[in-house]
């Protein structure tokens, strides 16, 4: 039986609004701070980590990686964090580096963690950027988001969080100029969701993956699951020098940051399929389905059950 309001369980499957069990090593991290200085990971392209656990009032939500890319002109800001004072730790950030203006912020996709900071740069009037698709992803989910957010974070963290809607839409291939620095924004056919958008700094060899890429954190499907590895089999073929995943270290070395992901997935998948086979229900698949990657993941037990799920409705019908 297909869930009744799957609107809804995409929102509780990217805010993992399920209680951790005390004293557990994910409880520990969601305790800690987020990072407020940026790495440089390569000349010009900078991250501001964030830390691998649920939103919540320690994190504010800045629970995804940002980055931004310096140019001569100005500077592009990519992913905002999941709250306005996650967005405004970005800004200082940023300008603890560069005094130049911020021409765009980009969205590698619509997930509260990566968009719900965009309110912070508003007055400095960059255009926003984003997958052709992410106007209505953030029309139907919006609410949600922020809903649940607040209740996560606190009404102090939360305080001035909205959504902001990108003005530039992206559907193939586009490039945008800073100035003697080109970045090439491509859009990827549904995967981890329905907007994924990647970032590459043609002069860097860098290429921001967002949550196309986990590493430590569990992944977290929203989209589909067959479309996700052909998307990373495709992405595996980009001769780019490092990587910046969604969730995880400022920077990996490429391919083989995907090493691990790539088997998480396609164990997922098998064992999904051998389940569907068996005649197993959904609860049943959704109960043992990749179990043996539990030791490797953080949160695995708060998003693994809805991968199988969503797996399980992927694949039943092949």
């Amino acid at each position: 039986m297909r869930p009744k309001d799957p609107c809804r369980i995409a929102v509780l499957l990217v805010l993992g609004l399920v209680a951790l069990s005390a004293g557990s090593r994910e409880t520990l991290a969601a305790e800690q701070a987020a990072p407020s200085a940026a790495v440089e990971v390569a000349p010009g392209d900078f991250v501001l980590p964030g830390v691998i656990a649920l939103s919540n009032q320690q994190n504010a939500g800045q629970i995804s990686n940002s980055g931004f890319v310096v140019g001569r002109d100005g500077v592009a800001v990519i992913d905002t964090g999941g709250s306005m004072i996650a967005g405004k730790r970005l800004l200082e950030a940023v300008r603890a580096k560069t005094d130049l203006p911020v021409l765009y912020v980009i969205f590698t996709h619509g997930h509260p963690d990566h968009a719900l900071g965009a309110a912070a740069f508003v007055d400095l009037k960059p255009v926003f950027v984003g997958h052709s698709a992410l106007p209505d992803v953030l029309a139907s989910h919006g609410d949600d988001y922020l809903r649940a957010t607040q209740r996560l974070i606190g009404e102090a963290n939360f305080a001035g969080t909205r959504i902001v809607a990108p003005t530039l839409l992206v559907e193939g291939v586009k490039e945008l100029d800073l100035g003697g620095r080109k970045l090439k924004l491509e859009t990827w056919p549904v995967g981890h969701t329905n907007a994924d958008l990647t970032v590459s700094d043609e002069a860097s060899g860098v290429l921001f993956l967002g949550d196309l890429l986990f590493s430590g954190h569990i992944p977290a499907l929203d989209g589909k699951l067959g479309g996700w590895l052909n998307n990373l089999k495709k992405l595996r073929e980009r001769p780019v020098r490092l990587v910046i995943p969604g969730h995880g270290p400022a920077s990996m070395a490429w391919p083989q940051a995907a090493d691990a992901q790539e088997a998480y997935l396609r164990r997922l998948r098998d064992d999904v399929g051998e389940a569907i086979r068996k005649g197993w229900t959904l609860r049943e698949a959704a109960g043992t389905a990749a179990a043996s990657e539990r030791p490797k993941w953080r949160l695995f037990d708060d998003f693994n059950a809805r991968n199988a799920t969503s797996a399980y409705h992927e694949l039943e019908w092949e």
